[in-house]
């Protein structure tokens, strides 16, 4: 359960570990030079994000609608969706899919969903393996840590880092090059493709007037996931929906440039049920449609444009609080700015109220965001609710309300003089303003003051 003074201890040991933050820091920075080229392929870049957007919004609008065209259209071709309230729920219907078919292990690609439902957590325990093959998030298993960011799970390890790692681990080479690293994990997993009984993805994007899955990825672990097994498990949640397949023009680029700075990722799949007869490719293709806290979000009025994200992770890299504390600190699912929208409406009952205050409201991750996210106006709506929620102790409430008598009139603001406001500073904001900031002085003229007595006014 997230916790707000977990997060601030948390916050200080990676804004003081410097090889991480030099890590992560450089790691935008290639991003940010990748995203530049990337958006060139555009001759009308805000046309493309504001269509984007309207078609996200039309489908959040209407949820209910696409869901019910999508399932039919999935179900004709041979599919079975299962329906999922919440994560525990979800994962009974997994397990009851994996065991009736005496499936002992299942190879994954890169699913934050999964994450949420803590897949692999409740597969080991049943005792079914679970590799995950995308090579970030195999990084991330080995070392027995949860994604650091939505798109570049091990966005915090250097390539030595994964170097002693697989040396720790699997007894490697302790100066295994990238190429060497990428090598290894390649041969290590591609047999694990071929004995799994089944293979779990993500979607990108499910697509309501044909009833497909699209998944967009850059290693061809999905592909091989999905194709190689008997199985194939959909597990996404119930706002990934679009239109129709015309609509993946606007959506496959944006993702690409935003998330990793290409025109278009590598591999790029649209999957429209079991193979039929003939065609190579898994015989049964179950998509598991997860809520798991979803509705609370659609609820709500304002915030519901938070289910609009499309997953690139650009606000995750643009933003100043992440850069520096990193994905961890959050202990969430979703970090950063769209990760401190969600979480408190996902998991109202995992006290994320205080991942809303984890901002600048510099509004860096709305410019950003490819679908128009006004991801910070988000935020402070989340802030509003926290506040009306009662979260803040009777000092604090006390203090501000002294503080708007003060600021709602401006003989009250005057009075007191510098020395005063200087003294009721220390006293009542020295511990929150932290041991390493020094409290700002009150000077003894007010601007107000020096203003009339320059122009002579009395």
């Amino acid at each position: 359960m997230a916790d707000l003074q977990q997060f601030n201890r948390d916050a200080e040991a990676r804004v003081f570990d410097r090889k991480e933050r030099a890590t992560v820091q450089h790691n935008i920075a290639q991003y940010n030079q990748a995203v530049a080229s990337g958006k060139s392929q555009y001759a009308r870049l805000d046309v493309a994000r504001s269509r984007a957007a309207v078609l996200r919004n039309r489908v959040i609008e209407n949820l209910d609608r696409y869901l019910i065209d999508f399932e039919t259209n999935f179900t004709r071709r041979g599919g079975k969706v299962i329906w999922a309230q919440d994560a525990e729920e979800a994962g009974r219907e997994i397990l009851e899919l994996l065991k009736s078919r005496n499936v002992k292990s299942v190879v994954k690609s890169k699913s934050m969903v999964t994450e949420e439902i803590g897949l692999n957590d409740l597969l080991k325990r049943e005792s079914i393996g679970s590799v995950e093959t995308d090579l970030g998030e195999f990084i991330q298993q080995t070392a027995g840590e949860a994604p650091y960011h939505i798109v570049t799970p091990a966005m915090h390890k250097s390539k030595e880092d994964v170097a002693q790692l697989y040396h720790s681990k699997f007894g490697t080479d302790e100066n295994l090059s990238p190429s060497k690293i990428m090598q290894w994990t390649r041969s290590h997993i591609r047999s694990e493709f071929h004995k799994a009984g089944a293979g779990i993805t993500g979607a990108n994007f499910l697509i309501a007037e044909t009833g497909s899955v699209a998944i967009t990825e850059n290693e061809g672990n999905a592909w091989m996931s999905f194709a190689a097994p008997d199985l194939h498990i959909v597990i996404t949640g119930i706002e990934k929906i679009i239109p129709s397949l015309a609509d993946l023009d606007i959506f496959w680029p944006l993702l690409a440039t935003y998330g990793t700075g290409q025109k278009m990722t590598v591999y790029n799949s649209v999957v429209n049920g079991p193979a039929a007869a003939g065609e190579s490719g898994p015989k049964e293709m179950v998509v598991v449609l997860i809520d798991n806290g979803r509705s609370n979000l659609l609820a709500q009025t304002e915030q519901r444009r938070a289910l609009s994200c499309i997953r690139c992770g650009a606000c995750l890299n643009a933003c100043p609080v992440f850069e520096n504390v990193g994905g961890h600190t959050y202990d969430a699912v979703y970090s950063g700015p769209i990760g401190s929208v969600v979480m408190q409406h996902l998991k109202p009952e995992g006290n994320y109220r205080h991942l809303s205050f984890a901002t600048t409201s510099c509004g860096k991750c709305t410019e950003v965001c490819p679908v128009n996210i006004d991801i910070h106006q988000l935020l402070q709506y989340n802030r509003r609710e926290s506040v009306q929620q009662g979260p803040s102790s009777k000092t604090e409430s006390m203090m501000w309300f002294f503080w708007k008598g003060a600021m709602m009139k401006r003989s009250n603001m005057d009075k007191g003089g510098a020395k005063l406001k200087n003294f009721m500073l220390r006293q009542f904001f020295r511990k929150s303003w932290g041991e390493r900031r020094e409290l700002p002085v009150v000077a003894q003229k007010t601007f107000n003051q020096m203003w009339k007595e320059r122009k002579g006014i009395r």
